[in-house]
């Protein structure tokens, strides 16, 4: 093995063009293959930037050239060369018009042969690239999304920055306030029987900004949950944190627009056309079953409800006696395709949300197959069929419960189910659209008290605030969420700035006084000192870059992902720890037998 000796790099591999041709140049980085012709021998040069071809042949040095016969994948080199232009060009990669002859060569590391190819269009066990994470990262679709991840952090900045914002930093180790998913725990060592939270948002200090007189704030905050994962969720994730003083709702949803604006055109050359869609929550349900609503296809849901009074269809009409709904769509020109196996599947779908079963009127040329229209009067089918504007191909979809927003969901899940089974969804296409005006509140059965479906300190709706207390169920937040393509990649609100008003949520969540002032009193007595009006907002960056760059799973733009158990491979997080560190934050273990 070598040193670099006297060579520094001058250029990186992946932004050298024709331009430089015949130039003198210094590059490094790791061999992604080597190829002996026999008299000459080509090596492929990888760095952080891509791919050059270098070229030895009989009258390259007989030094360097007996050390690039010994040249092998991931061997780490520098070497010294004159670009010059390829005989045989290649468009597989950016450099394909050039190589770099080569006159001088250093192995600064030799390699053992990794435990998989690292070249992309590989079927490897998932496990063991996460094992080998830092050689799986080598491979150029592993490594571009983690550089275009940083160029995004950048573009962010600037914009906040040219924007007003001042970028702070607000701390890791906080007060646990229970209310939402579950807190990873910090115990302190200097204070026995007493933790720390790591933040799931940095929400109450950005509150806290506000009335220290910044205005505007912006960071780009590690937050952490711990709750089950999924595809596009990890237990410690990355937040895109914003919070600004004297401004309204559209105020801020403007502003945010301007800066997806900037993203999409800078990273991805497309000019997003805005202002964006509004939809109130009541409607994106009612059209979509879904508060985060994918409107690149159509499929939209229809409230068949008044259609079915009176009826003796038996499920319709206990719906209906029930003050329920009955929602139908029409999976236009689909009949050829949801063969009633099909619909089945479909059905089951339904009741995985809920529904207590998926009706279905299947309209071919040579008969109609149906579970619900020989129960139908001709009168209430013909209504059906006007309304959603069924004829010949299509097929009709319902479900019908007491409950609308139950029966909504299940049906906006069978719709997005055949938007991806059938090909709806065009993946080149990018449907921003903002939903607006949630509900205030939700009921929980399992603590038997309502909840705030965002936080504590989410502002009613001007009309709804004298019905805090008295019918929580029908306010409605001024909160947003913005939506792409039926992923939510961010939210925010309005915040409350009145300690009375404050003080009547708290009430309203179940809050008893000592409560409140145990988890929140250090803010109920900032608000007693001037709070300007304020709201703010916040994008999970990790699934902003997941749908900027296509990809299917967040752990594509991760460098270091956790799996599905919230462990990481790769280093053996988390792990047992030496029992005198237990000892020294005053913690035993009471672990059950099968977990000891």
């Amino acid at each position: 093995m070598e040193t670099m000796g006297s060579l520094r790099r001058t250029d990186y591999c992946g932004e050298v063009s024709m331009a430089d041709v015949g130039r003198q140049m210094t590059v490094c980085g790791s061999i992604a293959r080597a190829r002996d012709k026999g008299g000459i021998i080509f090596a492929d040069l990888r760095d952080t930037t891509g791919i050059l071809q270098l070229v030895f042949d009989e009258d390259t040095p007989k030094d360097v050239f007996a050390k690039a016969e010994s040249l092998k994948s991931e061997y780490v080199v520098i070497c010294r060369g004159s670009l010059r232009e390829r005989a045989s060009k290649t468009d597989k990669i950016a450099t394909g018009d050039v190589e770099l002859y080569v006159s001088e060569l250093r192995i600064l590391s030799e390699a053992q042969t990794p435990p998989f190819e690292l070249r992309d269009g590989i079927n490897v066990n998932d496990d063991l690239r996460l094992r080998y994470r830092y050689l799986d990262l080598r491979r150029p679709s592993m490594h571009e999304p983690i550089v275009l991840r940083s160029k995004i952090m950048q573009i962010i900045r600037s914009y906040f920055t040219d924007n007003h914002f001042t970028e702070i930093e607000t701390p890791t180790l906080i007060k646990s306030t229970p209310e939402g998913a579950r807190d990873y725990l910090v115990p302190s060592r200097v204070q026995p029987g007493h933790f720390y939270a790591l933040p799931q948002s940095p929400q109450i200090y950005k509150q806290l900004l506000m009335l220290s007189g910044f205005d505007r704030y912006f960071q780009i905050a590690r937050c952490y949950r711990d709750e089950d994962l999924r595809a596009d969720r990890q237990p410690e994730f990355t937040q895109v944190d914003e919070e600004m003083s004297f401004v309204t709702e559209d105020d801020i949803m403007t502003i945010n627009e301007g800066l997806l604006k900037r993203l999409w055109k800078e990273m991805l050359g497309v000019d997003l056309k805005t202002p964006f869609q509004r939809l109130p929550w009541d409607e994106a349900m009612g059209r979509y079953g879904s508060d985060k609503p994918d409107t690149r296809f159509g499929l939209e849901i229809c409230d068949v409800t008044d259609l079915f009074d009176g009826t003796d269809f038996k499920p319709f009409a206990d719906a209906v006696a029930a003050g329920g709904t009955i929602r139908a769509i029409n999976a236009k020109g689909l009949a050829d395709q949801l063969s009633r196996k099909n619909i089945d599947k479909l059905g089951d779908v339904a009741k995985t949300y809920g529904a207590k079963g998926l009706a279905f009127s299947r309209i071919t040329a040579d008969a109609t197959s149906s579970s619900f229209e020989k129960f139908l009067t001709p009168e209430e089918k013909t209504a059906l069929y006007t309304a959603l504007g069924a004829e010949t191909g299509d097929v009709i979809l319902i479900v019908s419960d007491a409950d609308w927003v139950k029966a909504c969901t299940a049906l906006g899940q069978v719709r997005l189910e055949i938007g991806r089974k059938y090909g709806l969804m065009n993946p080149d296409q990018f449907n921003f659209l903002w939903v607006v005006d949630f509900p205030l509140f939700e009921y929980s059965e399992q603590e038997g008290r309502w909840m705030a479906m965002h936080h504590p300190f989410t502002l009613p709706k001007a009309e709804d605030i004298d019905k805090v207390e008295s019918d929580p169920g029908a306010c409605h937040a001024v909160a947003y969420d913005i939506v792409l393509n039926g992923v939510e990649m961010g939210g925010g609100s309005m915040r409350i700035n009145d300690p009375v008003l404050q003080d009547r949520m708290f009430k309203a969540l179940g809050f008893t006084e000592e409560r409140a002032r145990k988890n929140f009193g250090f803010l109920m007595d900032a608000y007693k000192y001037g709070a300007p009006p304020h709201g703010g907002m916040a994008y999970g960056l990790d699934r902003m870059v997941m749908l900027m760059l296509k990809r299917d799973n967040i752990r594509d733009v991760l460098a270091f992902p956790k799996v599905q158990n919230a462990s990481e491979p790769m280093s053996g997080a988390p792990d047992v720890v030496d029992p005198q560190q237990l000892k020294d934050l005053s913690i035993a273990l009471t672990l059950p037998e099968d977990k000891a």
